[in-house]
């Protein structure tokens, strides 16, 4: 089959491969793009486009702009080739990705965006038919880079990846905070470049909805803040976590989605948790090469791309802990 085949509509319009994406093989159709066709890495489940329907449905009627998934020609929300891969096309929404930020009037944008996303989405009820398990599970991620070093010895970069390993995996044994706590309907992977914006600097909606799904606010937030006060973005091995930008975010995002005061220490804590969590799965796949995508202009391959990712989220951790205080007053302003 073309990437198109089961959309007709679609089949002769000219398609461009999109690389900003860690996991799924992603194409813009047309030019300019009505469409987004995506093969699925096999992590997900057919049924996640169950959930996306679901949620992006409830936004629509809610008066949020959100990418929508199309139907096949046979009314399906997806369709499985012969080799059993997943395919799926999604509504085209114009607008800008960015893959860093630097400017506290963006940050507090992609917070309002995610407080009205929050709240569109604080009255849906829905049963999720897929879910990633262990998706959050921080002590299993801590105890997965460990068995990654003890299978890989032999790996040629064991020697750069395990003293970073025991300093991620000694920060994750001070940390202090709560790893479940009450759920309800978030993104899961809030990271800047799934965040989209007008030529204007206005947040429009929020793109790759695969990882929706219940979760603690902290988790959520923690994802999203990790990335947004990251101005040097995950490409760098020594990264610095921005506390005019963390304060611009968080009271554009408490502006629409109030949290309540005394649980607002538990956000600053989910930065730092997740933060040593995807440095932990970073510096596991250095050594798997397995998982993430990996970009063969930042390094020579992807175990290099993925140990340096691991330093730049290790670092950030460190920056979030030496800020903690700051950041609580910030979030109590």
């Amino acid at each position: 089959m073309t990437l198109t085949s089961p959309w007709a509509r679609l089949a002769d319009l000219p398609l461009r491969s999109l690389t900003d994406g860690l996991i799924n093989d992603t194409w813009a159709v047309g030019d300019p793009p009505v469409a987004v066709v995506q093969r699925l890495h096999r992590v997900f489940a057919p049924e996640v486009n169950l959930d996306i329907d679901a949620v992006t449905q409830h936004l629509e009627a809610r008066g949020m702009l959100t990418p929508r998934p199309l139907r096949t020609d046979a009314g399906e929300l997806w369709h499985v080739d012969a080799d059993g891969a997943c395919w799926r096309a999604l509504s085209w929404v114009p607008g800008r990705t960015l893959h860093r930020l630097t400017d506290p009037a963006m940050a507090a944008e992609a917070g309002r965006l995610v407080g009205r996303w929050h709240a569109a989405t604080a009255d849906l009820e829905h049963q999720f038919l897929f879910s990633r398990p262990g998706a959050h599970d921080t002590p299993l991620h801590m105890a997965r880079l460990q068995g990654a070093l003890d299978q890989h010895g032999g790996h040629r970069l064991h020697d750069d990846v395990a003293p970073l390993a025991d300093r991620i995996l000694a920060q994750w044994a001070a940390w202090s905070g709560r790893l479940d706590g009450p759920t309800r309907i978030g993104h899961g992977d809030l990271k800047i470049s799934n965040l989209r914006f007008d030529d204007q600097g206005r947040g429009l909606c929020l793109l790759d909805l695969d990882t929706v799904a219940a979760l603690p606010l902290a988790v959520e937030l923690g994802d999203a803040w990790r990335s947004w006060c990251n101005p040097l973005g995950e490409d760098v091995a020594d990264a610095a976590f921005s506390a005019p930008l963390f304060q611009a975010s968080a009271h554009a995002y408490l502006s629409h989605n109030p949290v309540p005061r005394d649980e607002r220490p538990e956000l600053v804590a989910g930065i730092e948790r997740i933060c040593l969590e995807l440095a932990a799965r970073f510096a596991a796949d250095a050594l798997q090469e397995s998982y993430f995508g990996w970009n063969p202009a930042v390094a020579g391959t992807r175990g290099e791309h993925n140990l340096l990712r691991a330093r730049g989220q290790a670092s950030l951790a460190r920056s979030v802990a030496d800020q903690r205080d700051v950041l609580l007053s910030a979030l109590s302003a």
